[in-house]
């Protein structure tokens, strides 16, 4: 299978990177609109994954993503480790670990904004077949546990990749968050599951998985938009879903457990709503279900009608939508 990384660098040596423009007050017609004072049931964080093409092409550091997301009217931060080269590709992975925590920790106590969680990619398959590949993937997500605690996050948002039957992914899955929520709880830490390609967005499994560990710390980081459970290749991103679950139907159903939410967005009509998602209809579930904690916006960008926004504004008409829905229902 295709990993995410792999295809995003894949687009920009196609020549689908882009150079990440100056913060506008303005952009595609959409304002940035202040959520202050706005009496919403959740407060507004920011994915970092919504920089990854502006990263990957070279055009913005990742340390840079605190200034920016405070610029943009946000007060939350949810770091991606992939997007960090120097540590990833880093020889000495502990020493940058440390440097990654205290340039992070510096960068948001400047900007007094909260770290909130640790998206952990690259680090092996939690669901693998491979008894051995599976505890040295368990053993290398720890060490991004500590670091989400150093930063003060209440949460490390993990995949659940490797076989593809459901009986031995359930088995193997709950095999590793068990091991993983027990030893984040010495460090008060959260190990949450994304919706996040293959199996993991098939909810329905995912929460049977979440409910056979049945550990405080374990839950879910229900994402608005990925639910495609098969692609026409059987990679996790790149060719076209043909089956997927109902989205609606997986949001509610992951939300019992949710210690964050993610709203997805691509594009945008006129009107300035997602094209893909009811943004009103998914708020109300996640109301309905008693949460009122934070609400990321992760802008991804595809090209709708021969437009697209770049990050910026795509962030940025994210967030107003958020906003301008949540008044609805606040």
């Amino acid at each position: 299978m295709i990993k995410r990384r792999e295809f995003i660098e894949t687009q920009l040596k196609l020549g689908l990177g882009f150079a990440l423009l100056a913060i506008p007050k303005k952009g595609f017609g959409f304002d940035l609109v202040n959520e202050t004072n706005n009496n919403l049931f959740f407060k507004l964080s920011l994915a970092q994954w919504s920089f990854n093409k502006g990263i990957y092409s070279g055009n913005f550091n990742p340390y840079d993503f605190a200034k920016t997301a405070k610029e943009l009217g946000f007060s939350g931060l949810e770091y991606v480790n992939q997007l960090y080269s120097d540590v990833m590709d880093s020889r000495n992975k502990h020493q940058a670990i440390k440097n990654f925590i205290k340039k992070n920790n510096d960068e948001a106590q400047q900007n007094n904004v909260e770290n909130l969680l640790i998206m952990i990619d690259g680090e092996g398959d939690l669901a693998t077949s491979n008894v051995r590949k599976r505890n040295t993937a368990i053993e290398n997500h720890k060490k991004w546990i500590d670091a989400a605690s150093q930063m003060g996050c209440h949460s490390v948002r993990v995949n659940l990749y490797g076989v593809e039957q459901k009986k031995k992914w359930m088995e193997y899955s709950s095999d590793s968050l068990t091991k993983l929520s027990e030893f984040s709880k010495d460090f008060n830490i959260n190990v949450i599951v994304e919706n996040h390609g293959s199996l993991s967005s098939n909810a329905e499994l995912l929460m049977q998985v979440i409910n056979n560990v049945n550990l405080k710390n374990c839950g879910t980081l229900p994402d608005f938009g990925n639910f495609c459970i098969k692609r026409v290749e059987g990679d996790l991103y790149e060719s076209d879903c043909v089956k997927e679950y109902d989205r609606y139907k997986g949001i509610k159903e992951m939300m019992p457990k949710a210690f964050a939410v993610s709203a997805k967005s691509n594009s945008f009509n006129n009107k300035g709503d997602e094209v893909y998602t009811d943004y009103l209809k998914m708020l109300k579930i996640v109301k309905e279900s008693g949460y009122n904690g934070y609400i990321g916006v992760e802008y991804e960008g595809i090209e709708y009608e021969g437009k697209k926004m770049n990050e910026v504004d795509g962030i940025t008409a994210t967030k107003n939508l958020l906003i301008n829905k949540g008044k609805l229902i606040s």
